[in-house]
């Protein structure tokens, strides 16, 4: 059981990351990439919670989900600090 879980964790990441790749791409936008990802933190979470109470039935399986959304948020703090870096980079390099 917690090998599907494991690869439902691992699907969800990989789909986050590709959407917001997509959304990156059309808009040429970093920052649209992270607020993207940290949306479907949200949405993957809960979809990742409703699949655990279906499969598990247990209500403590909620907190499979939430650790889908927590790993998506923390990914989406890093695609912002890596986007605030390079805009700071950027501009710095600009000036001279």
């Amino acid at each position: 059981m917690m090998n599907f879980f494991t690869i439902m964790m691992i699907f969800f990441i990989i789909i986050a990351n590709i959407i917001g790749l997509l959304v990156f791409l059309q808009k040429r936008s970093i920052y649209f990439f992270a607020l993207t990802i940290l949306c479907l933190a949200a949405v993957f979470g809960g979809a990742g919670s409703i699949l655990g109470i279906v499969i598990i039935r247990d209500p403590f399986a909620v907190f499979y989900g939430l650790q889908i959304g927590y790993i998506l948020l923390m990914n989406s703090g890093i695609v912002l600090l890596i986007a605030a870096l390079t805009t700071l980079l950027r501009k710095m390099y600009k000036r001279n």
